[in-house]
This record gives C-alpha cells, structure tokens and sequence, in this order.
C-alpha cells in the first residue's frame, strides 16, 4: 500500500496476484517483443551462416557411387573446421570436394527456387547448384597405389582389405591403374560402389591426372543426419591403421640402418688400428 502525502490515505498499488508490482503493461510488453524478433532473426541467420561457412554444412549424395556407405539421398554433415586450421584428408576419410574439373562435365545442374537459395546460402539446405562430389580417400601426397585386375588396392605395397566396398563389387576389376605415386598436395579418390563410381581411376586424362587438389577438399562427412532412421557416423576402416601403411614407414628401416651405421663406421676409423687411425 501506498500512502499519499497530501491526504494521507494509503492508496492500493498495481501488483499481480503474488503481490508483485509488475513489470510495465502487457501492451508495452507485447510491443517490446516484436520490436526485438528482427534482431534475434538476424542473429540466428548470422550465426547459421558462421556455422555453414567455419564449422559444419549439410551436404546432398545425388548417386549411388558410395553404396552402402551411403544412399542416394541421404544427407552427411560435414566437418568445415578442420582445413582451416591446416589439416589435410587422411586415408579413409570420406570427403567432399569441388569438381577438380570436368569430373561432372555434362552432369544436369538443378534450377532451385529462392527459398532453396536461401536456405542453402545459410547452410540449413543442401545447395544445389554447386558440383561437388564425395568420395573415399585411399592415398595422399607421397603414397604410392595401385590396383591390378583380380587383386586388392596396395598402398605402398600394403593390400587393404575394404570392408565397405559395395557387396558383389570388385577392388577395381573395371578400371586396374598403377602404380602412380601421389603428387604432394593432392590425393586418389575412389568410390566405394566401384563399379559405379567415376572416381579417379575414372579421370586420369584430366588436367590432375586424376588426383584431387587438397585445396578443393571442402571437408570430411562424418556424419549421415538424414533420413532419421539411417543415423549414422562415418568412421576410417581398420584397414588403414596397418602398420607400415604409411609412406614414411616403408622408408623407415633403411633410414634407421643408415643412423646406426655411421657412429659404427666413425668408431672403427678413430679406433687404434683401425681404417683411419695414423701410423
């Protein structure tokens, strides 16, 4: 209760059924509201477009080049962060990248209307116009691959066993290649429905020969997110956690040799007697 001090009768105050006095009127209130919902529109629309363009976006499969890992129509979320901070595809890894040119040539582009525009310009859409391609990565700059018909694909000498590799397919009976040794800053793609995926093997009269500048890799699919009942990660295949896989490691026994012998050799010519002691 409030007391007026010219008559000094206490006068109710405005307050809600607790007791509280309120806030301001319901109409102000209302107003208010609608005065902020562009704001946070605009927030929402700025933080999806940070997301789509530095952390993640929703990407389309339009074939049938990466069954059963993947079908037609599904949609992959795909890792944005990890080549702006320097990373690089590793074996394994499915990825999505830009046509390296002339991949697609011939390939009918969708004519999307402005609400597809929008939505794929913030990223909560598949955009439909850009010609990007998903495949599997097998080796990356300084690996040697090769495939002969009837035989496994080799890295550096090592046979992969694929498990992923569409049932009934073959390793590359439809397309033997090799041996070529990647070239620095790019990488060999191949679909895992092998007999239905123009992948590398599929380019090689191109102008990278086949190979994929890291630089059009867009980013890593590490997730199916659509449809729900298809959920899944996309995780590397043990294959490609062998030892001695790595085009290091092929080199490695000879490089230690080399280390050990050379304080050996130093040791026998400073030894008394030895090749290149004085007399």
């Amino acid at each position: 209760m409030a007391v007026d001090a010219r008559s000094g009768h206490e006068e109710p105050e405005d307050t809600d059924p607790d007791g509280a006095r309120p806030q301001g009127g319901g109409a102000r209130g209302h107003r208010s509201f609608w005065k902020e919902l562009p704001l946070l529109i605009g927030i929402a629309l700025v933080l999806a477009l940070l997301i789509k363009t530095f952390l993640v976006q929703a990407f389309s499969i339009p074939s049938d080049s990466m069954q059963d890992t993947l079908q037609r129509g599904d949609r992959v979320l795909v890792d944005k962060l990890t080549p702006w901070f320097g990373g690089e595809p590793e074996r394994g890894e499915v990825v999505v990248f830009h046509d390296p040119g002339g991949w697609l040539d011939g390939e009918p582009t969708p004519e999307p209307n402005v609400v597809q525009k929008f939505l794929s310009f913030i990223g909560l859409m598949p955009s439909s116009e850009e010609k990007d391609l998903i495949k599997r990565t097998i080796a990356v700059g300084g690996d040697t691959v090769e495939c002969r018909k009837g035989g496994p694909v080799r890295v550096n000498g090592t046979a992969l066993d694929e498990p992923y590799i569409y049932p009934g397919d073959t390793p590359c009976d439809d397309m033997p290649f090799g041996p070529f040794k990647v070239p620095d800053g790019k990488i060999w793609v191949m679909g895992d429905h092998r007999q239905n995926s123009q992948d590398s093997r599929y380019n090689q009269q191109l102008a990278h020969d086949g190979f994929v500048p890291v630089d059009d890799v867009v980013g890593r699919a590490v997730v199916v997110a659509w449809p729900v009942d298809r959920w899944a990660t996309l995780p590397v295949a043990d294959t490609f956690e062998q030892p001695g896989l790595g085009a290091a490691a092929a080199v490695a026994p000879g490089a230690i040799g080399l280390a050990g012998a050379v304080p050996f050799v130093l040791w026998r010519r400073r030894r008394p007697g030895g090749p290149g002691s004085r007399p």
